[in-house]
């Protein structure tokens, strides 16, 4: 294997986690690889370019697309290798200690170490269980909401009752004519959300689950949805222009089932790790909502913090001596380069 193919860490996964992972190893001076299923960078954030994103400390409120831009931007400041469109399906590790990363596509990557940072899994949105609803997602049936304005003066209907189903119920409400959310249980979400939809138009049923889609004479889009209250089996039917289906997304463990590596998980998906993003597998690490710990926060900023503790373990791994941590961004020459020229700018405003 040419040394050219080797790299000192390779990061499986193109979302925050795993773009912040990057940037921190090139501040680290390791030669980065990162491999992406899908064909663009940024992860779920990605599905939600105008979602307002509040959850990143000293960062003002912004929408899904500039944030990943950001993170990109970022992620690819120490020029990485990124591969696209490559799907990991297992990881081994030969007899040197080398990582061996195999891809659908029948490509093999080679790696020092290896941080894993494939969040949630592929983005395969949890579908609504309707024998027809299938018949619908070319129309009015979504299970992610790109565009607002799509749904200007229409009536909504959202099932769910998680952070992301009431968060596009409060962005919808003053710009759908009507919206209704629909949560097969009790609100899973932030306090602050409730209470938002209970003081303003949102109509929320709880308990509550959609029971059948009825199509227009075309058959072409729901017109109609009927709904069933689990609890009392009360059953009601709403007049409808666009449904939105949030019940999260299906997990695919392949990666880590077809891995011939010890690899401790919970729950059949996370990696068992600890709080400084070390796997039961020496060299592999994880960062982002696949690692678990005690501890573990669930939020972008929370993921920024594991990818820096997975890149300085890295380190450690690979060169006992170096440094428990990276230095201060801004003390790194290429960047006080840019620093400089953006203190300079701001002063001629």
């Amino acid at each position: 294997m040419p040394d050219s193919d080797l790299y000192d860490v390779t990061i499986i996964g193109g979302g925050p986690a795993g773009l912040f992972s990057a940037f921190y190893s090139g501040l680290r001076e390791m030669k980065t690889k990162i491999i992406e299923y899908h064909s663009f960078l940024g992860g779920k954030v990605h599905v939600y370019p105008e979602k307002i994103v509040w959850d990143i400390g000293g960062l003002p409120p912004i929408p899904g697309q500039q944030l990943v831009e950001n993170l990109t931007q970022q992620g690819l400041t120490f020029d990485p290798e990124v591969v696209l469109n490559e799907e990991v399906i297992s990881i081994d590790k030969n007899e040197e200690g080398i990582f061996i990363i195999e891809a659908a596509s029948g490509n093999s990557h080679y790696s020092k170490t290896i941080i894993v940072a494939v969040g949630g899994g592929i983005l395969n949105p949890k579908r609504l269980p309707l024998h027809n609803a299938r018949d619908f997602e070319d129309t009015n049936l979504h299970y992610a909401v790109k565009y607002l304005k799509d749904f200007k003066n229409k009536r909504v209907l959202i099932s769910g009752g998680g952070n992301a189903a009431t968060d596009w119920a409060k962005e919808l409400s003053g710009i759908a004519k009507e919206v209704y959310i629909a949560c097969r249980s009790d609100f899973s979400c932030h306090e602050s959300q409730i209470t938002y939809l209970k003081n303003n138009s949102v109509v929320c049923f709880t308990q509550t689950e959609i029971t059948k889609l009825e199509a227009n004479r075309a058959g072409d889009r729901i017109e109609k949805v009927e709904l069933r209250n689990r609890e009392s089996g009360v059953v009601q039917h709403l007049q409808i222009d666009e449904v939105i289906v949030n019940h999260g997304y299906e997990r695919d463990t392949s990666l880590l089932e077809n891995s011939p590596l010890d690899i401790q998980i919970t729950d059949n998906y996370f990696i068992t790790g600890s709080s400084s993003s070390e796997s039961s597998v020496p060299g592999l690490f994880a960062a982002g909502d696949i690692l678990h710990h005690d501890g573990k926060l669930h939020l972008i900023a929370g993921a920024f913090q594991d990818a820096a503790n997975a890149v300085n373990q890295a380190k450690l791994y690979l060169e006992p001596e170096a440094t428990k941590t990276a230095m201060v961004s801004s003390h790194n020459e290429k960047l006080y380069k840019r620093n400089e020229k953006i203190v300079e700018d701001l002063l001629k405003e």
